[in-house]
């Protein structure tokens, strides 16, 4: 199954293609960080599923999908983002994606989705097709200490270990203990992970 990951986030689009690479089913994955790279890809090398971001840097990933679907190609497309908008979502079953998946599910479940339209099925992530509450993560995310919040944030920025103690001036070790916190609480076993969350908030809060 070959793949096309389009996302401006950097942190989010190389830590997902690095995950997505240890399924041997997905043979060969290429990226795009803005819809104009997407465009070319697409047109080249026609990949079996393209996962798109709607937030490319000012310009809409469903655009991009209305645009490439009216040149009937074999790729399949799943909305891949942070956007919790309603309209995101009604939009994008108008444009009939095979699927919708936020970017803090579990890393098992975007791997799922991913084969699930690969062999021929649907896969809209649960908390946009029904009305969203509280997730058990989003209040785990209440138990974080002030400076676990922070370096949080920063991961969600996509800064490195390094980047993050110099901005917050304290000792790349120290960063390293507290993401080792943040994997702990948030019940996930990588930085990714923890990347894939906060730059969900970061999408929808000035203070991300």
């Amino acid at each position: 199954m070959r793949l096309l990951v389009v996302d401006d986030h950097d942190i989010v689009r190389k830590g997902l293609i690095v995950m997505l690479k240890e399924e041997k089913e997905f043979e060969y994955i290429q990226e795009a960080s803005n819809a104009e790279e997407a465009r070319k890809v697409l047109a080249i090398d026609t990949p079996d599923i393209a996962l798109v971001d709607v937030n490319l840097n000012g310009q809409n990933g469903l655009d991009l999908i209305a645009e490439v679907s009216q040149k009937n190609l074999p790729t399949k497309f799943i909305v891949f983002t942070s956007s919790s908008r309603k309209g995101d979502y009604i939009r994008a079953k108008e444009l009939n994606v095979d699927g919708y998946i936020l970017k803090d599910s579990n890393v098992e479940d975007i791997i799922y989705a991913i084969k699930a339209v690969g062999r021929g099925r649907r896969f809209y992530d649960a908390e946009v097709t029904q009305d969203r509450q509280p997730t058990e993560r989003s209040m785990l995310l209440e138990s974080l200490t002030d400076r676990e919040k922070e370096i949080f944030i920063e991961i969600g920025r996509g800064l490195s270990n390094a980047q993050i103690a110099e901005k917050l001036y304290i000792t790349e070790n120290t960063v390293k203990k507290h993401i080792s916190s943040l994997l702990s609480k948030l019940g996930v076993s990588r930085r990714t992970e923890v990347a894939l969350y906060a730059t969900k908030l970061w999408r929808r809060k000035d203070d991300l």
